[in-house]
């Protein structure tokens, strides 16, 4: 479900113990070197070339059976610090090379909160509890969210949690790379 690679091929532990609210995770990479390099570049680097590879990359590899696509959603100050949204340029980038349909717009984060990556696993979900608000009808959708990394999948669980509200029956995450657990 979360893309935590298992020889079983079964559901993680964490999973099991506390399922997500979103469906499951389609990942191309581990996030480790070289492609934590590009994806720094891409995303803190302003590397906007990169959207292209990277996009194209994950295009190939997720099943193409959803209605539509929703990029992760970023705060204005952060948008404003960066001047993109990464998850959004990837996802441009899917939706010209699968037809499938760009919401944009569908959902915003209004809590303009410290990044994922500056805190510890732990307080991951505490941090972006309340930070989404879906303004998309999503009912009767199968919806892909694009990023890209995913590394506890708090921020994917807790938009998740906003898109069943408006609708949408199925969840997956389409990320670039997954963290793994040590």
């Amino acid at each position: 479900m979360c893309a935590v690679p298992l020889a079983s091929g079964t559901v993680c532990g964490a999973c099991l113990d506390r399922p997500p609210r979103f469906d499951r995770v389609e990942a191309v990479f581990a996030y480790r070197y070289p492609v934590d390099a590009l994806v720094h570049a891409y995303k803190y680097g302003g590397r906007l070339a990169l959207a292209r590879p990277l996009g194209e990359a994950l295009a190939q590899r997720v099943a193409r059976d959803v209605d539509v696509i929703v990029p992760m959603p970023l705060a204005r100050g952060r948008l404003a610090e960066r001047g993109f949204n990464q998850a959004l340029e990837i996802a441009r980038v899917i939706a010209a090379g699968t037809g499938i349909r760009l919401l944009p717009g569908a959902c915003r984060k209004v809590a303009d909160t410290p990044p994922q990556a500056v805190l510890p696993w732990k307080e991951r979900a505490k941090n972006v509890r309340r930070a989404f608000v879906c303004d998309a009808d999503l009912e009767g959708r199968r919806v892909a969210v694009v990023d890209d990394v995913l590394t506890t999948g708090a921020t994917l669980n807790e938009l998740a949690r906003v898109m069943r509200k408006a609708g949408a029956v199925e969840i997956r995450g389409w990320v670039v790379a997954r963290t793994l657990p040590r």
